[in-house]
């Protein structure tokens, strides 16, 4: 965030600083679903829903993992205040003060907070390149103890876009204790590959429990809604969570959401999921012939992290002379943990391939003026 005001007072006196910071995708909202918060507001469609969404929104979420293959009923879907609102709720209902949840280093740096907030903490299990930024189930038991209740992992990640295996999530699944839960962030699933191991971890096991968000592959960042895909007998108390912290998910955002599903809205989907792809790809090579070595190529998401070590520099430092001297805007790796975060600096590729080359130019006369200082 301190790069962020610092980027926009720079842009304010005039320097054209390029973004590569934000993780929010650059396109406008899918037509579809613009079209159908219009008509959901002219009919006045905008009291309170039900706590856990929509009857109609749950079932098309439903459906969604019907189309991929897997059986999810209705009832098991909880519609959330996006997906920070789901955490908050699977915080409230899984854990209890003084307990421990197993997260990444490097993962989503406000996954500490929703622990936190109900009295609890988190253990972080350092995760690098080797493993392509995500753990083993013998990485999570080297960090086990009794306090540990649950695990929370993403895929694909921020800040690295890499998946977990299908082989290493199976093991996952049947290594961990019977009581422990496993939370599985799909936030960017929607944004994957063209051919990726699977579409969701429910597909490798029933196990997950599944936190996804119309933000990322719907692009519906700030209309705050997203979902949860829970156990039957987790829904009630999650329910009645839902109900005393939230009343409701905006209940516009959820007609919307409805025609993000639709066939219109599916496609135009894809292409901005093809685009991502595109610009990943093309960042990540310009990266690499830099010195700026991508480890762990993305499965997904639209992020890269690259090991910034050749230029000189700790991360810190390169993200800050970037930005003051090269007006780039791009994340140091302080902000997803502590386990090598000095090496290592996020470019989000939510910009489109002009400015990506741009972005390439100007780093390599960084790095050239970074190695000679």
């Amino acid at each position: 965030m301190e790069l962020l005001e610092r980027a926009h007072e720079l842009e304010a006196q005039g320097f054209d600083v390029l973004h590569m910071e934000v993780g929010e995708p650059d396109f406008p909202v899918a037509a579809p679903i613009i079209e159908a918060a219009k008509v959901a507001l002219q009919r006045g469609l905008t009291q309170y829903t039900s706590a856990t969404g929509l009857p109609e929104l749950r079932s098309a979420v439903a459906d969604y993992y019907n189309k991929l293959g897997v059986k999810v009923r209705a009832e098991q879907v909880v519609i959330t205040s996006g997906a920070s609102g789901g955490l908050m709720l699977l915080a409230a209902a899984l854990l209890n003060p003084g307990d421990l949840l197993q997260v990444t280093d490097p993962g989503y740096p406000c996954n500490d907070v929703f622990a936190e907030a109900v009295g609890a903490s988190v253990v972080r299990v350092p995760v690098s390149a080797q493993t392509a930024f995500q753990p083993t189930l013998k990485d999570l038991q080297a960090r086990w103890s009794e306090k540990v209740r649950g695990v929370l992992l993403a895929s694909p990640a921020n800040p690295t876009g890499t998946m977990i295996a299908r082989s290493a999530m199976e093991e996952l699944c049947a290594g961990l204790p019977d009581d422990a839960f496993l939370i599985v962030d799909e936030i960017y699933q929607g944004l994957v590959g063209e051919q990726p191991e699977y579409r969701t971890a429910l597909s490798v096991s029933s196990r997950p429990i599944i936190l996804q968000s119309f933000s990322k592959y719907f692009g519906m960042t700030g209309w705050r809604l997203g979902w949860l895909v829970l156990p039957d007998e987790l829904v009630d108390g999650v329910r009645r969570l839902a109900q005393n912290l939230f009343i409701c998910p905006p209940t516009v955002s959820q007609y919307a959401a409805l025609a993000a599903f639709s066939p219109g809205a599916m496609e135009e989907h894809e292409r901005r999921r093809r685009i991502f792809r595109e610009r990943t790809l093309r960042l990540a090579e310009g990266l690499n012939a830099l010195g700026l070595t991508v480890p762990a190529l993305p499965d997904g998401a639209f992020y890269l992290y690259s090991d910034v070590s050749a230029a000189g520099l700790p991360a810190s430092a390169f993200s800050r002379r970037l930005l003051e001297e090269f007006h780039i805007a791009a994340t140091p790796g302080l902000d997803f943990g502590e386990y090598q975060n000095e090496r290592f600096v996020r470019f989000a590729c939510t910009v489109d391939l002009g400015v990506i080359d741009e972005v390439l130019s100007r780093l390599k006369a960084a790095v050239s003026r970074f190695q000679a200082s």
